[in-house]
Parts: structure tokens; sequence; C-alpha cells
């Protein structure tokens, strides 16, 4: 009986696990989706704005295949340094590793370290209680914010700044994180792209909710945004560029009218400097750009400075190495073919990748089907040299002797129930756990109970 490990349980580690125990998949085959966190779904839970129930109502797909008999879940393994990759490879006949990209790019510019400066991906681990992330006073002392880009998260970042605490209240955001966006004084938040309107990353959908925000509003610069030939006639533009540049032309025709938020959307900005204050941020420095004819942007040599208490980068992620395979540092990815690990350019047997870091961070979470479905066809193709190789000992006892300890799927349940249980004493729904004692101690409850 093949016995396959995929690394990583949200989207492209469960689509993996569920193409290799489908039809079409590989025979007989048993999965362990083993995760650091003791918590499943990956960026689901972790990345997915709380006021977007939608989407994160896709953990009810990726449940579907974590509880499948053929399938368990084994959260709080680290894959790394104490359990490196040749360790998980000889417990398991193969290994597919779909560990995303959790790192962000970084702007490379003076003051991009400063108190007050930090990724997008801090602030959504703060608000989406990653027990990894630590209570940065992020909005403490703030009137005025800056989001550096114009992608989806970006407009997550602003939506959640702009939010109020009735509007959150529902959520399952922790409570230290509602509580601290309750009382925020934030008024001006600026979401500001180097580029034009019409080459903008953000969808429409997510674009038109900060619309729909109460009491807040958009203010879009025609002049700037004019200087994109996009934006001044989009009729030739791809559909979901125009429907984008459709809804900024209609918002920048809006007369003020003194709402307790404004949203500030700029184009054409670069950023140049994070000027500091007092030892933190105080503001940002940008140069204005122009387009350059070739789908990119050129500085103008005139500079403008929006004073700013926090200033949140949302320039995109990139692969994080694990210890023990190999690793290409400029594309932020493991070197593959086809999803087959490539170690000095050649396959390592029973080695794969899956997800971001084999891409790269692009695509939306349905890309992760068919990268998952290509990643299984080269396992299947190679499974009859792999099957058989290893001892046919349960992988779970090596994990077990190798000082790992498992939160398997009763442990979550565990946790789920504690989330509930922490939302009713608090008014709430289900309000998750933010830290690692917190969700290790409700885990493992179930082998108290």
């Amino acid at each position: 009986m093949p016995h396959i490990a995929v690394v990583g349980s949200g989207p492209s580690g469960v689509y993996t696990a569920q193409s290799l125990v489908q039809p079409g998949g590989l025979p007989g085959a048993r999965v362990d989706v083993l995760d650091r966190l003791p918590c499943p779904y990956g960026l689901v839970r972790y990345g997915v704005a709380p006021d977007h129930e939608k989407i994160k109502s896709l953990q009810g797909t990726l449940r579907a295949v974590l509880q499948d008999e053929r399938v368990r879940f084994l959260g709080g393994v680290e894959v790394g340094p104490a359990l490196p990759p040749a360790k998980v490879l000889e417990l398991y006949d193969a290994v597919v590793y779909c560990v995303g990209a959790a790192a962000d790019r970084r702007l490379g510019i003076p003051g991009e370290d400063l108190p007050g400066s930090w990724s997008a991906t801090d602030f959504v681990a703060w608000y989406s209680a990653h027990p990894d992330a630590r209570d940065e006073g992020f909005v403490r002392g703030v009137r005025t914010a800056v989001a550096i880009g114009v992608g989806n998260v970006a407009v997550d970042v602003v939506r959640m700044l702009a939010r109020g605490a009735a509007e959150l209240m529902p959520t399952d955001m922790p409570q230290a994180a509602l509580g601290a966006l309750a009382a925020s004084e934030v008024r001006d938040v600026y979401m500001v792209g180097r580029r034009g309107p019409s080459q903008a990353r953000f969808t429409t959908k997510e674009l038109r909710e900060l619309g729909a925000l109460p009491d807040t509003e958009l203010i879009v610069e025609e002049a700037e945004s004019a200087l994109d030939g996009g934006y001044r006639e989009p009729a030739g533009l791809p559909a979901a560029a125009r429907r984008n540049v459709e809804v900024l032309r209609g918002w920048a025709g809006r007369p003020r009218r003194g709402a307790a938020h404004r949203i500030h959307l700029r184009f054409f900005l670069r950023p140049v400097e994070i000027v500091e204050g007092r030892g933190r941020v105080a503001g940002v420095r940008f140069e204005r750009t122009r387009p350059d004819g070739l789908g990119g942007v050129s500085g103008t040599g005139t500079y403008e400075e929006v004073g700013a208490e926090l200033v949140l980068r949302s320039v995109g992620y990139r692969g994080v190495p694990v210890e023990g395979l190999p690793f290409d540092a400029v594309r932020g990815t493991v070197p593959h073919a086809a999803g087959r690990v490539l170690r000095g350019g050649l396959v390592s047997p029973g080695e794969y990748v899956a997800g971001w870091i084999k891409r790269g961070p692009t695509g939306v979470i349905g890309t992760n089907r068919p990268c998952a479905k290509e990643t299984v066809a080269s396992l299947v193709a190679d499974a009859p040299a792999l099957i058989g190789a290893r001892s046919a000992r349960d992988p779970l006892e090596g994990l077990v002797a190798a000082g790992a300890r498992p939160v398997e799927w009763d442990g979550w349940r565990a946790i789920e129930r504690a989330e509930a249980a922490l939302g009713a004493s608090l008014g709430r729904g289900s309000v998750k756990i933010q830290d690692w004692a917190g969700l290790l101690g409700a885990a493992r409850e179930d082998r108290r109970a």
C-alpha cells in the first residue's frame, strides 16, 4: 500500500491529497497531510480576510478531503532541521512539498525597517490570529496609513483599517485585534501603486467592496489616473481591467462628503524612502512616474511626500527555503520538472512540489488544482519505481520516534470546540485562539477527555 506525505495543508496541499486518492490518482494510496501548525487550511484560515465569509467557506471543501478515510491530518509537524526531508522520505514512498511562499518581497528603500513599517503579511497574520504573529501595536496612535501595492491583499488591509467594530464583531477575528481596530483613530488610508489604474492587480469584486464601506468615501485623483491611456479610453482593455477602470472613474466624479474614513487610491507613485520622525515612521516619499510605452514606468524626478504613522508594504510574496531541499533564490521556488524536485539538475526520486513553492506566488486559489494534478500525474508515472522501498510500518511511528507530537484530526476538532466556547464567552460567534499555548492546550484536551 503506497503511503505518501503531503507537506502543507493549504489549498495546494489538500488538492494534492485529493488528486492522489480520487479516481485517476494513485491506486490504494494513503496520504498523510503534514503541517507545521496545529490547524489546517493554510492561507484560507490565516490569509483570507475575516469578513470574507464566502471565500473562507472553502474550508468546507478542504475539510471533506481531510476527513476522507484515506487521508490523515497531522498538524504540529515541522519539516526542517529536526525532521529533515531525507528522514521524511525514509518514512514515506514519496513526499510532495506544498509549503507556499511565506516571505514578503521588500521595497529595498531607506527607512523600510523603521518602527511603524511592516509587511502587509505581518498585519494580516495579526488580525487573522496566526500563532507566530506578534501584537506590534499596529494602529496605536495612527491617524494616516499607507498601503504600498494595488493587489487584493492591499485592498484587504485597507478595508480592515476602515472597517467599524460592528462590522467586524460577527467575524472570527481574535478579540485583541478586534478591540484594537475598534479603538483605532485611523481616518485616512492611502493605497498607492507605481503604475496606472489599468495595470492594478486587484479584482473588481474586491475593489467594489471598498465603495460599500459605511461612512467611508473613496478619493480618486482624476488628473493622476488620466496619465494612464487605458483609464482615458478603457474600451480596448481586457474585461477585468476595464471593469476596474469603470469603478474608479465612477468614484473620481464624486464630491467630497466629509465621511469618517477616507480611502485615497493613488497611482503613478513609486516609493523611494520611508521618512523618519522621532525614531519611527512619519511618512513616505514618492517619485512621480509615467508610462514608458513598454508596459512599465519611468521616474520623472518629481517627488511628493505623504505623511503617515503606519506603512504596510504589499508588493508580493516569495518562497522560503526548507532546510534540506534545493532552492532557487532568484525565483523563490524549488527547482523542478513537472513537479519533480531537481537536485543539481537531476530528478530526485520520490520528492515533488506543488503550489506556490513550485510555480511562484501566482494565480488564485483555484489555480492550485491543475498545478496539483500535474504533480500527481508525475508521481503516478514514477510510482512503480518508488513503491515498496520503505519500511512497512506506519510512518506515524517514525514521526513520533523523531520527536514529533502530531495533532491529529480529533485534536483539530478540539481546537474548533475551544474557539466556539471562547466566542460564546465573549458574546460572539467562533473566535480564533491566537497563541501556540492556547492552540496546543486545546488540541491536547481530546486526549484527556
